[in-house]
């Protein structure tokens, strides 16, 4: 067994929504959950199929997210993993619909950070062991953090 890091290829402004499911419906239901979410969410979904023609399936509404869908997809290549690119919206918007999707088995993280996958190669294929989202901690907030925080919460509209 081999271990290799695949970086999450994406503008720094996206945020996406990596995860495993295990049926080629998946691609199906994930884009209905996604366009029924808000007339205004722009996604790409890639699902790669683990077995009989083993392709990589995509859906959404943007092209170009679809594109990165399918290059991140490849690149992980790990069968029945599904990732999806978000415009105009945040996983928090949309996770516990993707979580609802009888398909979905796991979600491994839902970020805008950089993100590397940690991806098991064995003979038989690839399998997703985990992710490094984002550094490392550099401390500990402090009062002034905590009011920053906080406040940035009111401002986007996520607390009252």
């Amino acid at each position: 067994m081999e271990i290799i890091t695949v970086r999450i290829d994406k503008p720094e402004e996206l945020n996406f929504i990596l995860g495993q499911s295990h049926f080629i419906k998946t691609i199906e239901d994930l884009y209905e959950t996604l366009a029924g979410s808000s007339p205004h969410l722009r996604f790409g979904v890639a699902f790669c199929e683990s077995s009989g023609p083993r392709l990589v399936r995509r859906a959404g509404n943007d092209d170009e997210l679809i594109a990165l869908a399918v290059r991140n997809a490849l690149a992980i290549g790990a069968g029945h993993s599904f990732i999806v690119f978000l415009r105009d919206g945040f996983p928090v918007n949309v996770l516990n619909q993707v979580k609802q999707v009888p398909e979905v088995c796991r979600i491994f993280c839902a970020s805008a950070n950089p993100v590397e996958v940690v991806v098991a190669a064995t003979e038989q294929g690839r399998a997703i062991l985990g992710i490094v989202d984002g550094g490392s901690p550099l401390g500990v907030e402090t009062e002034a953090d905590v009011a920053a925080r906080k406040d940035l919460l009111r401002r986007i509209g996520y607390k009252s």
